[in-house]
């Protein structure tokens, strides 16, 4: 850690992977009630345990990007944090924000929590990912404007690099996008069009700038390549990200009442966003292969290399697979897209977040570069484990998810949807036992960081100064 005040970024990440795994326990409750429909009811209905499923992986994703801008700010501007102690209570606020967010969800009924958080004066409830009540929605952005203002100050003052610009960028327009969910029209076509502004324009255009910032950061730090080498790299990337992604939006809008056009421009578009993540990965592979450098945090650099392979296959292959308009016809709203959804949201956002912490934990904990080999062994099969576990739970979904397009909206004799449910059932045994599988690989990657704690680390091998 060269710059105190980076110290900052470590409760960011801690409460990151906290929400990490309370994220996957309710999914894997959630994969439970597919087949055992009344488990855990009325305890926690499955609408319930969706809400923090999904809330979860946006908020602790949120933490993660905070921790990493927080930790490779100060390194990239050559300069302290302007405002630690900002940065520190936004985390509190943040926090609370998020568990009193998520105790409403379990203890009290929807409806009551909206009537409670008084949501009839700016009504914003109620939508999907966009669950949270209203005064949680502005602590948000609260949180997002301090956050960026500590930020901003800290980059202004500092050196001015690509990285912290293209991050600046990414978190600028996360916040920017944010303040479409606080528009609720009373028209559902208008509804949905503007919802996607959100939801789209966050995960498949800003969001892959912070990605991309991020990657760059650790590939730099772990391989030694030339930081300008790197940087046109980046810039491709993004370029190409912000293409595909803002028109790319159009494949969300085929058949929510939207003009005829959107077909065309969505299909093409959308069709081109894997581009950029292959672009990725070729990058990733290229600076690992070009290193000057033997970084002794391998962890760090098998999580880098896995970000670029599966956010590629995640968000790119199985993101086209059904992009097409005369696919999505069918397809839309099965399995097939929760098996996207899945290994995107892994593959470019969950091993991103898990890259920086795998890099950074080590330097804010005190070690010169990186934890000892027995814990980086562990880490390394929390990777291999979660990593193949979601390939499995994505397969398994797709299985399902094809065969639920073929006897649902295909075939010449349609079947109810709850017949169709029975039928795809074991798949969803499957999906679950691998979900388990992750869930333990994930338990390896928190053990990770208390196990030969005590141990010497390797030398850290001199490096070329960066450009």
């Amino acid at each position: 850690m060269k710059y105190k005040s980076q110290a900052v970024a470590k409760p960011y990440f801690i409460a990151a992977i906290a929400l990490f795994v309370a994220q996957i326990l309710f999914g894997l409750i959630m994969g439970l009630q597919y087949v055992v429909g009344d488990f855990l009811f009325p305890e926690i209905p499955f609408n319930v345990a969706r809400m923090v499923h999904t809330n979860a992986l946006i908020v602790w994703l949120l933490m993660a990007f905070m921790g990493a801008a927080y930790y490779l700010i100060p390194e990239e501007s050559e300069t302290e944090l302007a405002m630690p102690w900002l940065a520190t209570l936004m985390f509190w606020i943040f926090l609370i924000a998020a568990g009193l967010t998520v105790a409403g969800y379990l203890l009290v009924p929807y409806a009551e929590l909206a009537k409670m958080t008084m949501n009839d004066l700016l009504p914003t409830m109620g939508r999907e990912f966009l669950e949270q009540p209203t005064v949680t929605k502005l602590g948000i952005v609260v949180v997002a404007l301090a956050f960026l203002a500590n930020i901003g100050i800290t980059i202004l003052k500092g050196r001015k690099t690509a990285v912290s610009l293209v991050l600046l960028i990414g978190l600028l327009g996360l916040a920017v996008f944010f303040l479409f969910s606080f528009y609720l029209p009373d028209n559902v076509v208008l509804d949905k069009y503007y919802w996607w502004w959100v939801v789209h324009l966050w995960v498949e255009g800003v969001w892959e700038l912070i990605l991309g910032a991020i990657l760059a950061f650790v590939l730099i730090r772990v391989t030694g390549v030339d930081r300008e080498v790197i940087e046109k790299w980046l810039y491709v990337i993004i370029a190409m990200t912000l293409i595909t992604g803002i028109v790319g939006t159009g494949h969300h809008y085929y058949w929510i009442g939207t003009p005829e056009y959107w077909q065309w421009w969505g299909s093409i578009f959308s069709a081109m966003e894997p581009i950029p993540f292959f672009m990725m990965t070729v990058f990733a592979f290229n600076m690992v292969n070009k290193r000057r450098r033997n970084h002794p945090n391998k962890a760090a650099t098998l999580w880098a290399l896995g970000t670029a392979v599966m956010a590629f296959l995640g968000a790119g292959v199985w993101g086209f697979l059904h992009t097409l308009a005369p696919v999505n016809y069918y397809t839309h709203g099965t399995q097939i897209t929760a098996a996207h959804g899945h290994m995107a949201f892994y593959g470019a956002y969950v091993m991103i977040s898990l890259t920086i912490i795998s890099y950074a934990m080590p330097l804010l904990r005190g070690r010169e570069a990186a934890n000892p080999a027995r814990s980086q062994v562990l880490e390394m099969w929390s990777f291999w484990l979660m990593t193949v576990s979601m390939v499995f739970i994505t397969l398994f979904l797709t299985g399902a998810g094809i065969l639920q397009v073929y006897l649902q909206r295909y075939s010449d004799n349609p079947m109810p949807f709850l017949a169709v449910q029975e039928k795809i059932s074991l798949f969803y045994w499957l999906r679950e036992i691998t979900g388990v599988v992750f869930l333990i690989g994930l338990i390896l990657y928190v053990a990770s960081f208390f196990v030969g704690q005590r141990d010497p680390e390797k030398a850290v091998e001199a490096a070329p100064a960066e450009a």
